[in-house]
């Protein structure tokens, strides 16, 4: 029996993108060591989230800093290398799979305290349960 509900293309590539692991790029999202990242447009599930201040390529630490520049008050958020779906070289753009709310109700980006495996546990743990819930 078929849904009477239209798919979501986001939740269904949610779905069937294997287990999540935040601190590492996938495969497949087209991160490669000769671009640097610094600048490329940061694109949510669901619009624009900023510009991408800090990259970092990193066994089990890879992320970005984004500024969200005025969509909220010039706010920095470190996004998990694992959220980002797609990287478009051509027109500078990374894509994410979250949303723009999932992205600006993460935990506030701290720089002092990333080393800290707290700090990562806490912001890891907060993208994979909107990984296992949206």
């Amino acid at each position: 029996m078929q849904s009477e509900f239209p798919r979501d293309p986001l939740l269904e590539s949610i779905r069937t993108a294997g287990p999540f692991t935040p601190w590492d790029f996938r495969p497949d999202a087209g991160w490669a060591s000769e671009f640097d990242l610094i600048g490329y447009h940061v694109e949510a599930a669901d619009g624009p989230i900023g510009k991408v201040h800090e990259a970092t390529h990193a066994t089990d630490a890879s992320h970005l800093v984004v500024d969200t520049g005025p969509w909220i008050f010039g706010r920095k958020l470190l996004v998990p290398a694992g959220t980002v779906t797609h990287i478009d070289h051509t027109d500078r753009n990374v894509y994410l799979d979250r949303s723009r709310d999932q992205v600006k109700s993460a935990p506030d980006y701290d720089p002092d305290a990333f080393a800290e495996p707290t700090f990562r546990d806490k912001v890891g743990g907060y993208y994979g349960d909107t990984y296992r819930t949206a």
